[in-house]
């Protein structure tokens, strides 16, 4: 089996003059890609980096990205791409945890990558992308190296291509290992399954590149299969239309609350979306209402899929060409095997019984990064337990009812309430905090915090808010904060969130008294 590096010099080689990344006017084809990120390969070589080092990434959606990222693969270093929303003491625990070796950043970010530096002890470079940061070595002199590119044997079935951050139970992220092997199957998948065309697709990508969905689907499923990569570092909805016309793209990623705004469009703007074939959502569930009214509006059907990061992560998606069912995530992609499984062993439980969703395949990770008992919690019998709880149908379609643990999924991004317990019990006038998720048309659920004072005490929702603005990252950040006497709670003084979840439904109408 082949390396990602390998599978990208191949491209490269295929596909040597079809555009690879276009942005802000300028077109990067596949032959400059492929040079550019040798040469930032050598660079890291020369650097003292080594196959199994790793390299943190921390940049915005560019071609600064693409290449940077192909560049730490072909070094033999394996990425550890940094979630823009996160606050710093997170990344710092991320960067400390992996053992970055390098941290390579946009210069827009250089006032926290020198933060960085003083808090992670493996930390032995910064390299600055688009501009000078002090302290960091500039993109542009590595990239004009003259150091030899490194030969590296990989072996794709063990070496670490990418490490992805998902935070647990306990509020700590876990790294999920993903070897070459693991994406180049899921790579493989999604292509089959997608039906991309090389040379005839362009994918806008404006989904966070350090997100798992966009790394995959957007990134290394064009770059590997001749289509080219329309990236966006934020998303308007103007932006969006404006981009998608000028670039001419035929496939747009997006998360339910993407494809909610962008209903907002006015009828005229919706005209500039006619050059796509299609639409893909993932990260949360697409209520179907959306879809059809998007449908409607702009004549371009949304294929509803899903997959945790821990999977590669795509798992299943409604068939592109094939029949589509609103409401499921859909089929498994080809080579990946999913069945509804119960508390106790592998058997499938009774077509149309919940069940947690369990998922065995080339695609899924290797483990969790130095946790090998937490890694161990989540196999049974070489079955991944994704925590999803969900049906099948007689067709083989999934959907997903509900999930296990209190994740709260904000625009795709995964929220757990723990951590912004944790942060609401360091403000003083605080006495017990809960979070809970909760419906949302925008933006799939929101944070909903319950808290109770301090006897004596005082304290706003405004003031809050404002303390968890400086303490979490904006996706984090509760939408809504009551204030109450005191919170539920059962004989043995544990909260109890479920009594919170209907005083939210009884507020909403969505629950009687």
């Amino acid at each position: 089996m082949k390396s990602l590096a390998h599978a990208f010099r191949a491209a490269a080689h295929r596909y040597a003059d079809w555009i690879a990344v276009i942005a802000d006017g300028d077109e990067l084809n596949y032959r400059k890609l492929d040079w550019q990120s040798d040469s930032f390969a050598a660079a890291l070589s020369s650097l003292g980096v080594i196959k199994g080092d790793r390299i943190g990434l921390y940049c915005m959606n560019s071609p600064f990205f693409v290449i940077a990222y192909v560049g730490i693969i072909k070094a033999g270093a394996t990425v550890v791409p940094v979630n823009l929303l996160i606050n710093p003491q997170e990344m710092a625990f991320i960067l400390n945890d992996a053992g970055v070796k390098g941290l390579v950043h946009h210069a827009a970010f250089a006032d926290q990558a020198a933060l960085l530096k003083r808090s992670v002890a493996s930390l032995a470079f910064l390299v600055s992308m688009g501009g000078a940061a002090a302290g960091a070595l500039l993109w542009d002199d590595l990239l004009d190296t003259a150091a030899p590119l490194p030969e590296i044997k990989f072996n794709p079935q063990e070496d670490l291509a990418v490490i992805l951050y998902t935070s647990g139970t306990t509020g700590k992220p876990k790294g999920a290992m993903l070897t070459h092997g693991n994406l180049l199957a899921n790579v493989a998948s999604v292509q089959q399954a997608m039906r991309w065309r090389p040379g005839g697709d362009t994918v806008l990508v404006v989904l966070p590149m350090f997100h798992a969905f966009a790394g995959t689907v957007g990134l290394l499923t064009p770059l590997l299969y001749g289509c080219a990569i329309a990236p966006l570092p934020r998303f308007e909805p103007e932006l969006v239309a404006k981009t998608i016309y000028e670039t001419r793209s035929t496939i747009f990623l997006g998360v339910p609350s993407m494809f909610t705004v962008l209903l907002r469009l006015k009828p005229e703007r919706a005209q500039a979306l006619a050059s796509l074939r299609f639409c893909i959502s993932g990260g949360a569930a697409l209520p179907v209402e959306v879809s059809r009214r998007f449908e409607a509006m702009s004549g371009k059907k949304i294929y509803e899929g899903d997959g945790p990061t821990e999977c590669g992560p795509v798992t299943c998606v409604n068939p592109v060409g094939g029949l589509s069912k609103p409401g499921t995530v859909g089929l498994p992609v080809p080579g990946v095997e999913m069945r509804v499984v119960g508390d106790q062993g592998v058997e499938a439980v009774p077509i149309g019984n919940v069940g947690e969703i369990a998922v065995r395949g080339p695609n899924v990770m290797k483990g969790y990064w130095n946790l090998p008992e937490a890694t161990a919690e989540v196999f049974r019998d070489g079955w991944f337990l994704t925590g999803d709880m969900g049906t099948e149908d007689e067709d083989g379609y999934f959907s997903i009812v509900d999930r296990k643990k209190d994740l709260v999924i904000v625009n795709g991004m995964n929220v757990y309430p723990r951590m912004i317990e944790e942060v609401l019990y360091c403000f003083a006038p605080i006495n017990e905090a809960a979070v809970v998720g909760e419906p949302s048309d925008l933006h799939g659920e929101i944070p909903v915090a319950y808290v109770s004072l301090i006897a004596g005490a005082e304290a706003t929702e405004a003031a809050i808010r404002a303390h968890c603005r400086e303490n979490l990252g904006s996706h984090q950040v509760p939408r809504k904060i009551h204030i109450l006497p005191e919170l539920p709670k059962n004989a043995t003084g544990k909260i109890l969130k479920r009594e919170l979840h209907k005083q939210g439904e009884i507020e909403r109408g969505v629950r009687d008294l």
